[in-house]
């Protein structure tokens, strides 16, 4: 079977991303054949030459197309149509697929998809990232009436013609079936973690991660991922500095890259016992960072939109035995509570996120066995392996409805 793959972004284990679609390619690649139409975006951050930019077997065409973060809004929009006239010219010049794989973030990479498997009559299946394009409108990005109410009319038309829609969490897909969308047109697969990555954590790797660190004796609350306007990163900042303020042995640490990076430095510079500011790390380096950690701290503005994600952070946490506070109130919320590994903080209060992580800190028995719980969670729910073979049995499945 040939499954062609329109994501606009593509990363490797070498970058400072989650590499999710790298282990779900790699696995259909060893008994399909998978072409990869994306972009050269992320080839450059690579922090390391451990793996190969795309998985054996897996077929690769790049668009020449820019794209960073730090864009504003006209210039993303402008990289997002360039891939998505790109993606639709190259998929009609490849060899026909069986099934075509639309992967949004952005939502013009599934359009692409879309318009190739209708031209070449095969069936597409949709994966939803994140909601588009409620959470741009929701973040202020879609300035017009017009253009809001275009841009759902083109979301909803996309989830009609897919043959099967892949949400990455709970939420996302109740989001689709209350458009009208058939629940049997819907299986969520969460975003999940590599297991394999996870257990280079070892004891003795985060123990000399904490002597090189200067953190030996020091407890550790970490938020690894963007800074970016979302991710509700002053609140972080502010709730540091207050805990910094007191002089406990609490050492927050922020790893990544993004908007509010000069924010977090300066934050690191008038507290550097208390606060550090740690650049991106290679995805198969991150889970020693998770690990030396008693709690993370996966945030996002208290916005309904942003409920509904499935941060890569969490997943990630969980797979090393590390717990976690979360500020949305959704689906992850539940999860925590549900099975123990975590605790929730409403979004923004800084003063209720300061005031359990205080708590927390000092019952390291509570934080033990919240963390095994997670970890118990993550290796029975939230393995890619796992993960990636129900997304083939998926793609298989639509590719016989043609």
């Amino acid at each position: 079977m040939h499954i062609v793959v329109f994501s606009q972004y593509h990363t490797s284990p070498d970058c400072p991303a989650t590499s999710r679609h790298y282990t779900l390619l790699a696995h259909m690649a060893k008994t399909h054949r998978v072409t990869l139409l994306t972009t050269p975006a992320w080839r450059g951050q690579q922090l390391a030459q451990e793996f190969p930019w795309v998985p054996a077997g897996v077929e690769i065409r790049e668009a020449q197309v820019a794209y960073d973060n730090k864009m504003g809004t006209a210039r993303r929009a402008l990289a997002f149509a360039q891939y998505a006239a790109w993606a639709v010219r190259e998929g009609l010049r490849i060899d026909k697929p069986d099934v075509v794989w639309g992967i949004s973030t952005p939502l013009t990479a599934a359009w692409a998809a879309a318009q190739v498997a209708r031209f070449r009559r095969v069936p597409w299946v949709f994966e939803v990232q994140d909601l588009w394009p409620s959470f741009p409108i929701a973040m202020g990005a879609v300035p017009t009436a017009l253009a809001r109410r275009q841009l759902y009319q083109l979301e909803k038309r996309l989830y009609k013609s897919a043959a099967h829609i892949l949400p990455l969490s709970p939420d996302m897909a109740r989001y689709v079936t209350d458009l009208g969308i058939a629940p049997e047109k819907v299986t969520t697969v969460l975003n999940g973690t590599d297991l394999e990555l996870a257990a280079r954590a070892t004891p003795a790797v985060v123990e000399n991660l904490r002597r090189a660190q200067g953190l030996t004796g020091k407890q550790v609350i970490l938020y690894a991922g963007a800074f970016g306007r979302a991710n509700g990163i002053p609140e972080l900042v502010a709730a540091a500095e207050t805990m910094a303020a007191a002089d406990t042995n609490a050492v927050w640490v922020f790893l990544g890259h993004g908007f509010y990076e000069p924010l977090i430095a300066a934050a690191a510079a008038r507290w550097p016992a208390h606060i550090r500011l740690v650049g991106g790390q290679a995805r198969h380096q991150v889970f020693g960072w998770f690990a030396l950690a008693e709690v993370s701290v996966v945030s996002f503005l208290g916005l309904p939109v942003l409920d509904a994600n499935s941060p890569a952070k969490l997943y990630d946490s969980l797979a090393v035995g590390t717990p976690v506070i979360v500020t949305n109130r959704g689906w992850t919320k539940a999860l925590v509570d549900e099975h123990g590994c975590g605790w929730y903080v409403p979004a923004g209060n800084v003063a209720a996120l300061v005031a359990q992580l205080q708590s927390l800190l000092e019952q390291p028995e509570q934080v033990a066995a919240a963390g095994l719980n997670g970890r118990r969670l993550a290796e029975r729910e939230f393995d890619r392996q796992q993960l990636a073979q129900q997304v083939q049995q998926i793609l298989e499945a639509a590719a016989q409805q043609a």
